[in-house]
């Protein structure tokens, strides 16, 4: 089962599934971060939340999509229009504190790639053409 499998499926996710992000024409580069949660903790949706609101602000964010199963296995991926602005966010004091709480609390695992993107498609509605 892949991350799009849990949007949408009530007995795992009740609200309404969102729309993938819809790109700009590649290329541009995704942050893929897969995370094994460990126990609830009800501060991780409030910096989750802060963490969203706080990548928006930043020059080179393009969008993001993100699930998490019932099991606590979720998927986030991050787009951005350059390296530099991957490397901006990272940098991001308050980010990097989000990051140590992760490690110390939050996780049980995780994995983090970056990867530039060449191609991308679209559908069934606002499809983009092959390039």
């Amino acid at each position: 089962m892949d991350g799009a499998d849990l949007i949408g499926d009530p007995a795992i996710d009740p609200e309404p599934a969102a729309a993938p992000f819809q790109p700009p024409r590649p290329p541009y580069y995704a942050v893929i971060f897969t995370s094994q949660r460990g126990a609830p903790d009800p501060g991780y949706d409030a910096m989750a939340d802060k963490m969203v609101a706080m990548a928006q602000l930043r020059p080179g964010f393009l969008g993001l999509d993100s699930a998490r199963g019932a099991d606590g296995f979720g998927i986030t991926v991050s787009y951005w229009a350059s390296e530099a602005a991957i490397r901006d966010w990272k940098a991001d004091l308050d980010h990097m504190a989000a990051q140590r709480m992760g490690m110390a609390s939050w996780y049980r695992s995780y994995a983090l790639h970056v990867a530039k993107v060449e191609r991308s498609y679209t559908g069934p509605e606002g499809r983009l053409p092959p390039e």
